[in-house]
């Protein structure tokens, strides 16, 4: 779109020169023939073959003078459907910019909330992981780079929230009579679970 408007702006300049080289044109063989005109009137051609080559001269004149004046009024026309473009294309582009600026506004806002709501789970991420031994944050640490950046899952319904492995009978009475600080792996993709008051054991 801006480089619509841009071309039609080009194009409207290059129209307004042509415009004003036609009307100068035109002036300036009106005030030619104006002043061929005046003299035959005040009688200063007194030879009569100059005076038919004069009259000759301003007939040339008055069909220059037509010749020009439909050019600059086929100027006109394009110039008057360039601008018409222009304004049309401008207003859809100024609209546009508004939008932009709209969404970008609301992006910057919304990115604003999302950053502080990072620096908050990262905070509590921190908060929760400090009572945690080393080798089980070490091993979370791998898990969540091996698996797309979620290296616990809840046990929830005797389903692994992971990979979606639905736990038979006999896995959740392992799991059951394991000790609460015990970790426990899920057999389908490795990753901790994380038993819950939901986890159905």
């Amino acid at each position: 779109m801006e480089n619509a408007v841009r071309d039609l702006r080009i194009q409207v300049d290059d129209l307004t020169r042509e415009q004003r080289r036609a009307d100068a044109d035109v002036e300036q063989v009106k005030t030619r023939r104006e002043r061929d005109q005046g003299m035959i009137d005040a009688g200063q051609v007194k030879d009569p073959k100059a005076l038919e080559r004069m009259l000759g001269e301003l007939e040339s004149l008055h069909r220059r003078i037509t010749s020009l004046e439909d050019t600059e009024l086929e100027i006109m026309e394009q110039l008057e459907t360039a601008q018409a473009s222009l304004d049309e294309r401008s207003v859809e582009l100024a609209a546009m910019e508004a939008e932009e600026a709209e969404l970008r506004a609301a992006f910057d806002k919304r990115a604003g909330t999302l950053h502080d709501d990072v620096a908050a789970a990262q905070a509590e991420r921190k908060t929760t992981a400090s009572g945690m031994p080393d080798d089980l944050i070490t091993l979370y640490e791998k898990l969540r780079a091996q698996k797309g950046g979620v290296g616990a899952a809840a046990l929830r319904r005797r389903e692994c929230e992971g990979c979606r492995l639905t736990l038979n009978a006999s896995d959740l009475g392992i799991i059951a009579k394991m000790p609460t600080d015990e970790v426990v792996r899920c057999e389908e993709c490795d990753r901790i679970l994380v038993r819950t008051g939901e986890s159905g054991i």
